[in-house]
């Protein structure tokens, strides 16, 4: 059996027993006005932070969501899109859709403004998307890549990349991990299911973003996930884990490498009223500025006495030089 089935059959069963310890259950339930979620979404809600974002979901946007759930997040979609068939949810596993289907209904007797034909359910795989190519505006997906191996992982990003539009932008939350796992985790296909043993390095994570083209890399969010220790996973060392939430952009790729954003800030202090640095960044005197890591770099290259950059904070929220 593959690890893929291991996957499928990991769902299948949470699917049909609804387990809220099963992987992550941690993305937030968004308090929106007039939105009601059924507890049996929030039972399925099986992801590791937030994939809705309300300045991405703007002008009535085509939406995808790879990894349906229980349908949470089709849902918190479904409420700023209120379309026909205006987010599409694919998944693998038969019994996930048909849960999150049964889920749907419920949400439309609760909620007024929902229909359940704003949601598009289609059996289909992450490494080979039923979708069009360049029909989308925002994708989404939510502890799922995470589990793929390096050859999976590439490929299912690459989807990604083909069904965007140019500018749309696939946002993402997965665990990551900066220290090495051993042999044993990374093999564990179970626990890889579980979305605890196929974590990356963040830069790892954001090097297989831009190397399928992105050009604009926004971290979100950063924050404390798991933690994996001797007594109850085969390691030596206790093991922590984070989450975070990225949005990669389909910009085009500028010509001195992507914009990666990481929550760095940049502030001119001195006499003039602004700070030109002749490449496009113009600083006002006392005004925070968030910058990439690229421009935060080639700032501080600068060796100003005028110029403060923050260290990164690993929390982006648009408005920044690039």
């Amino acid at each position: 059996m593959s690890y893929l089935e291991t996957t499928k059959n990991v769902y299948k069963a949470a699917a049909l027993t609804p387990d809220v310890g099963l992987c992550c259950t941690t993305n937030p339930v968004w308090e929106l006005p007039g939105l009601k979620i059924p507890n049996i979404m929030q039972e399925m809600n099986y992801g590791c932070g937030s994939t809705v974002h309300a300045r991405d979901l703007m002008h009535n946007p085509k939406i995808l969501y790879v990894g349906v759930g229980g349908g949470m997040e089709l849902l918190q979609f479904a409420y700023f899109s209120r379309q026909k068939q205006g987010v599409i949810g694919v998944d693998a596993v038969d019994e996930m859709l048909d849960a999150c289907r049964r889920n749907c209904v419920e949400a439309e007797a609760m909620n007024d403004w929902f229909k359940s034909e704003f949601i598009d359910l289609r059996k289909g795989d992450a490494l080979n998307l039923p979708i069009a190519n360049n029909s989308i505006d925002v994708a989404a997906q939510n502890c799922l890549f995470n589990i793929f191996k390096e050859d999976d992982l590439k490929q299912a990003i690459h989807e990604m990349y083909r069904v965007l539009k140019p500018h749309g932008r696939l946002v993402m939350s997965d665990p990551i991990c900066e220290q090495p796992m051993n042999a044993v985790l990374r093999d564990d296909e179970r626990l890889r299911a579980l979305c605890l043993s196929g974590s990356l390095p963040l830069d790892n994570y954001v090097k297989m973003l831009t190397d399928v083209g992105f050009g604009t890399i926004e971290i979100r969010a950063r924050k404390p996930y798991r933690i994996l220790d001797s007594k109850h996973y085969p390691t030596d060392e206790l093991i922590y884990i984070e989450s975070i939430e990225v949005a990669a952009i389909k910009d085009p790729m500028p010509d001195d490498g992507p914009c990666v954003f990481t929550g760095r800030t940049a502030i001119y202090f001195g006499s003039d009223a602004f700070f030109d640095d002749g490449k496009g960044h113009v600083l006002l005197k006392n005004q925070p500025v968030a910058v990439c890591d690229k421009t935060a770099r080639a700032l501080s290259d600068l060796n100003r006495d005028n110029i403060f950059i923050s260290n990164a904070t690993y929390h982006y929220d648009g408005g920044g030089c690039c």
